[in-house]
């Protein structure tokens, strides 16, 4: 079966949540010894939790974050205050378990898993998920940034990851992200997406300066007007100005909505990513749980614009999936807090 079908199979695969688990769950919530809706966001991430997973009382099982790697050609515009050696040095740092999402994965309880996508390097480790579907993209100032295969190969990657972890048991997934030059892309497609005017969706990304973020905004505009992607299809705009490690991303959204799995969206590139999964399977955001706001000044209209409330505000502009493995806590908080917590009645608390 061709790509694109598989895709629109795996899309009709996503099903609307579970609204009798989501009653149970609120009722449940209500009962217990709290002023009702004391506990705000809290509350309505577990009802989500509960509707995800056809579950009244979940837990949060076996937690994963995979941060997708992929080298971005645009970085030749200078559009980042990082070389592009650093993507495949970074991967090897995850595999080592060297960087901020490994330690705050560790305190979490959860595993990462690093996959390649397009790291312009020859990789090998084996903890690596290597699923190359290029050494990075193009120059996408100058053309397409990969081919409409290219990018649906990349989709169809995510999606594989996403069943595979699945299948090893984890029931909460993050998603991470990890290339130089990321922020140009993604600022791109969302702003050919129209969520974001380009003003806007250029922010400074890994600390670049002035002059570099004028450059930044230049590239984008060239981009747009170079490739012209057409924003009723979400395959073209990411072929023509999106990332390898984006389209992996946004298959892996989609692919955990399609096994009834919550996924953490991280910062401006995942939610770059979870604006693609949307528009390609619009009932993959009912699956999605927005970790936190990124300190990079698009990601609350791109957040937004993708349908998603982030949780917290930490002024985070990392990436790799450090914001979305924070998530863990407070998505485990919150199933445990209406799991343990007595009733009124059990507690012999009045309710007046």
């Amino acid at each position: 079966m061709e790509l694109e079908a598989k895709l629109r199979q795996v899309c009709g695969r996503i099903e609307p949540l579970d609204e009798s688990a989501m009653a149970q769950a609120s009722a449940r919530l209500d009962s217990l010894t709290k002023p009702l809706g004391s506990l705000g966001r809290l509350e309505e991430i577990a009802i989500r939790i509960a509707g995800i997973k056809g579950e009244a009382l979940p837990t949060a099982g076996k937690k994963a974050v995979v941060v997708m790697a992929g080298d971005h050609g645009v970085t030749a515009e200078g559009v980042s205050a990082y070389p592009a050696e650093v993507t495949p040095q970074m991967v090897m740092n995850f595999l080592g378990g060297g960087a901020a999402v490994n330690v705050l994965a560790r305190q979490a309880g959860a595993d990462v898993f690093c996959a390649d996508l397009g790291v312009n390097a020859d990789l090998a480790h084996p903890g690596l998920l290597a699923y190359k579907v290029r050494k990075g993209t193009a120059n996408l100032c100058r053309g397409p940034a990969m081919t409409r295969e290219e990018a649906l190969r990349s989709v169809a990657a995510g999606i594989e990851i996403a069943a595979m972890l699945v299948e090893q048991g984890y029931e909460l997934l993050a998603a991470g992200d990890m290339g130089i030059g990321n922020t140009t892309s993604s600022a791109a497609l969302c702003a050919a997406f129209g969520a974001v005017p380009v003003e806007q969706a250029v922010g400074r990304g890994t600390g670049v300066d002035d002059e570099r973020l004028r450059g930044k905004m230049e590239a984008v505009r060239a981009a747009l007007d170079v490739n012209r992607p057409d924003p009723l299809d979400p395959i073209d705009v990411l072929s023509k100005v999106g990332g390898l490690e984006i389209g992996g991303l946004a298959g892996f959204m989609i692919g955990g909505a399609a096994h009834r799995r919550p996924v953490l969206i991280d910062g401006f590139i995942s939610t770059a990513a979870a604006l693609v999964a949307a528009r390609l399977c619009p009932r993959a955001v009912d699956y999605m749980i927005a970790s936190h706001l990124s300190h990079e000044r698009a990601h609350g209209m791109l957040l937004e614009a993708v349908g998603l409330r982030p949780a917290i505000h930490l002024d985070m502009r990392l990436g790799e999936g450090t914001g979305a493995v924070l998530g863990f806590h407070f998505v485990e908080a919150a199933l445990r807090l209406m799991q343990e917590m007595a009733t009124f009645e059990s507690a012999g608390v009045s309710k007046e």
